[in-house]
């Protein structure tokens, strides 16, 4: 039988860093590190521990002695409870050197890398109201504040549509207004929330696998188009229309209105049939001219002012003169690959998802786009040695992986193929520095840009430039 942690109370901890996750970091009088969700550094607090470890302990502050002068006050009343922005509480300027730090700490601790001098990080013009993507879920059993636990009051109005408590997977905090997406997104779901609650329409129990509806997925795009997508549960056609109808003579700038009709265990829509109800079933998304056409299921960076940039970093990285092949691991729906075409003899790009080469083809032909190719397969299987043979040696190769960083199966290859130059983007500068130390033997870094695309959160992406050693 496990022992139960017994929490402990340290006082005056002075919280010293911002480390992953979006934890702050003080130290215990015993030396060992204690993480933080609810401070920033600079502060001087109180902390009861939660969990302990034989390296660390996680803790809540419970009392401020000294509040920093890296805070700033947040602007979302949901902060604290809702997950998403971990970070409204520190000064933007302050989220960049933390992020900054972050990726050079992973590079030189993780990859025992010798670095050039970094270039500072790229932080975003837009601080809120930046994503083009927002899910929602629809509950019957909100999330009480704690007012209203203590009241004791009868609730009437048990229904939400917003995110999960962290933690928490049938527990949704009901939203009033996210600062996030730009209206008329918080216009839109707080329509729909009222209309369904006083049409009686039934929100989903996960627990007992019922209700009307489940989710709701909202894109806007630069071009002024928006992609409404409602995921039904149950399937009632003359609900699921009053509400549909409603939407569409509500909204009528919606490009295109689509449903789901899922009836699985999880809220995931990509092995599902996805309905139009009204418009068309995909939205545009532009860059420098090129268009990208996206639907329900394509990805697409979620800061479209933001990929901009981070392509730009790419492209110059790069440093393309028109003369050289090259490959694009992990293209996605193609955005890189087309958006350096022009500056390239040919590009290929490879990807395991079918839909998205799909997606990329189409695109590539709209935007008439010639010197591209893609592939579609799994990394680890696809980039071989006939593949080498038969689109020929690259000269420059762009790879940008998911989380988990790439295959060690696909690091052998690089080396193998050993093209002039590596441009490695990455969401996760941990696996980045991984893959980075396995490419050292054959390859040096020679520049480093991190990109901010989340602000108010600790996630950065980086850019990293490897040239071969001589």
């Amino acid at each position: 039988m496990r022992k139960k942690n017994r929490r402990q109370t340290f006082e005056h901890v002075e919280v010293i860093d911002a480390g992953a996750k979006g934890k702050s970091v003080g130290k215990a009088p015993d030396g060992r590190i204690i993480f933080l969700s609810n401070a920033v550094p600079g502060d001087v607090v109180d902390v009861m521990t939660t969990k302990k470890r034989k390296a660390y302990f996680e803790g809540v502050a419970t009392n401020f002695h000294t509040l920093s002068e890296k805070r700033t006050d947040p602007k979302c009343e949901h902060f604290g409870v809702c997950g998403g922005c971990k970070w409204q509480h520190m000064g933007y300027e302050h989220q960049l050197h933390f992020k900054q730090k972050e990726v050079e700490n992973n590079l030189k601790r993780i990859g025992n890398l010798e670095l050039p001098e970094m270039t500072p990080i790229l932080g975003s013009k837009k601080q809120y109201f930046y994503r083009n993507k927002m899910e929602f879920s629809f509950s019957n059993s909100r999330w009480l504040t704690q007012e209203e636990i203590n009241s004791k009051a009868q609730i009437e109005d048990r229904n939400a549509l917003g995110f999960h408590i962290p933690g928490m997977w049938d527990k949704i905090l009901d939203i009033k207004k996210c600062h996030l997406q730009e209206d008329p997104s918080n216009t839109i779901r707080l329509e729909i929330r009222n209309f369904a609650t006083e049409n009686g329409l039934s929100f989903f129990n996960p627990r007992q696998q019922q209700g009307l509806l489940r989710t709701m997925l909202l894109r806007t795009s630069s071009t002024g188009e928006i992609m409404l997508l409602i995921q039904f549960f149950e399937d009632n056609q003359q609900k699921r229309e009053l509400l549909l109808n409603h939407i569409s003579q509500k909204f009528p700038d919606i490009t295109s209105l689509l449903y789901v009709i899922n009836q699985k265990q999880n809220d995931t829509i990509y092995d599902q049939d996805v309905v139009c109800f009204a418009g068309r079933d995909h939205i545009f998304e532009e860059m420098e001219g090129l268009q990208f056409k996206i639907n329900a299921k394509s990805f697409y960076q979620t800061n479209s002012q933001q990929a901009y940039e981070l392509y730009k970093v790419t492209r110059d990285f790069a440093g393309l003169t028109g003369d050289e092949l090259v490959y694009d691991l992990y293209t996605g729906t193609g955005t890189i690959a087309q958006f350096i075409s022009k500056k390239a003899k040919k590009v290929v790009g490879v990807e395991s998802v079918p839909e998205a080469i799909e997606d990329a083809k189409t695109n590539a032909s709209n935007n008439a786009i010639s010197n591209v190719e893609f592939v579609v397969g799994d990394m680890k299987n696809v980039f071989n040695d006939a593949f080498i043979a038969e689109h020929g040696q690259p000269d420059i190769i762009i790879t940008d992986p998911p989380r988990d960083g790439m295959h060690k199966a696909v690091v052998a290859q690089l080396l193998q193929v050993a093209p002039k130059k590596i441009v490695y983007v990455s969401c996760n500068s941990a696996t980045q520095a991984r893959d980075l130390a396995l490419l050292d033997e054959k390859y040096k870094v020679t520049k480093v840009q991190p990109v901010d695309m989340f602000p108010q959160t600790f996630h950065v992406e980086n850019v990293v430039l490897l040239e071969k050693r001589v």
